[in-house]
């Protein structure tokens, strides 16, 4: 199992060797519930197995590209580690599935590419940020995403506070004081104010300037996690223009990289839902200007040239037809047929492959309760 994130996202959306099988489930994690876990997917393998065979695929190519998932029925360990959801993609010679941290309705489809949409939900407000971790004794940088954390020392970053003032004045210090710990500061009880002003700004001078190299993405907000006199120091040292007002309280050093993800991820969710909201804004006042439209067979070949910034796609919501694009033209029907597809998730594929961004969300939160909605960029 890989963690899903945007560069797994990716990977879906480029790989794809017909025929693509995507399966969503929702999965109990406790309680006599979780028995049925094994029973929903075998459903839903042979309901994929049904449409692979009266779709004309050989009854021992279909049991070969099913081996994967119709392994994991009969695996109990696999079922004692559940979250919300599963998600299960397959083609000849590819298999990935994920853990979902939230609940999907149940579907099986089949097509000539993976279909993603369910997915979107999690990056509504997916995006890299950074917690800075810091104390006297340690730094510590962990790279986020609503999902998921990296720890990491960077290098060029001090690993603490000893090693930038080389031992000179607080070693002296410490000579006269014979209560506080030694000069690595990893023992006893030293505190910051065992350091003085000068010296602490000297520091955390030294750790802005080591973090500038590893802050790779221009907008990526970064949250401080320590105790709030040092923060007021360090906002005065920062030079990183998106440090967030907020910070993580207390001494981070006993806490883990998962907790301190978790405590950031209030901070930063209302700076990555202010980039959603103000689009919508900017949908609202582009309308009738011809940068802006919800006519998906509008929106269709604007999303195959990269013409489109932000998409809104209303979730559970289903579009069913063709996009020609040797002619630009994308027909809908009512229902599906056979060699159609969700022309809603494709031009999600196509917004996210052209680099713009897809916010799927509930039809009162649509911008104009349409159930697509596209802000171009020309």
């Amino acid at each position: 199992m890989n963690g899903l994130s945007k560069d797994e996202l990716r990977l879906l959306m480029e790989k794809g060797k017909a025929p693509c099988l995507s399966i969503y489930m929702p999965t109990y994690k406790a309680g006599a519930e979780v028995q049925q876990n094994a029973i929903r997917l075998k459903n839903l393998l042979k309901e994929a197995e049904d449409r692979l065979v009266v779709g004309g695929r050989r009854a021992a190519d279909v049991e070969k590209l099913l081996e994967p998932v119709q392994a994991l029925v009969k695996n109990n360990p696999f079922w004692r580690q559940q979250s919300a959801g599963l998600a299960f993609f397959l083609c000849p010679d590819f298999f990935r599935y994920y853990r979902l941290p939230e609940s999907v309705l149940p579907s099986v489809v089949l097509a000539e590419r993976f279909h993603i949409k369910p997915l979107l939900p999690l990056f509504n407000t997916e995006g890299r940020f950074y917690v800075l971790v810091l104390s006297q004794k340690d730094v510590r940088l962990l790279e986020c995403s609503r999902y998921s954390v990296r720890e990491t020392r960077p290098e060029g970053v001090p690993r603490n506070i000893d090693e930038v003032l080389k031992y000179d004045v607080y070693e002296k210090q410490l000579r006269i004081r014979p209560g506080v710990s030694g000069a690595t500061g990893q023992k006893g009880s030293s505190s910051w104010t065992d350091y003085g002003k000068e010296n602490i700004l000297r520091y955390l001078q030294q750790v802005d300037k080591g973090l500038k190299p590893c802050l790779k993405e221009e907008r990526a907000p970064l949250v401080f996690a320590g105790v709030d006199y040092i923060f007021a120091m360090y906002r005065e040292a920062n030079s990183w223009p998106h440090l967030l007002e907020a910070s993580i309280n207390g001494n981070p050093d006993l806490m883990a990289a998962e907790d301190l993800q978790a405590l950031a991820w209030p901070v930063v969710e209302p700076w990555f839902r202010k980039e959603q909201e103000e689009a919508g804004v900017r949908y609202q006042q582009s309308i009738g200007t011809g940068l802006a439209s919800n006519n998906l067979e509008e929106i269709m070949p604007a999303a195959h040239h990269g013409r489109v910034g932000y998409l809104f796609v209303e979730v559970g919501q289903e579009k069913w037809g063709t996009f020609n694009s040797q002619t630009n033209k994308a027909v809908l029907h009512a229902g599906a047929k056979t060699g159609d597809e969700d022309l809603i998730d494709l031009a999600a594929v196509q917004t996210l492959g052209g680099g713009g961004k897809v916010y799927a969300i509930n039809r009162e939160k649509m911008p104009d309760k349409e159930s697509v909605a596209a802000l171009f960029r020309y």
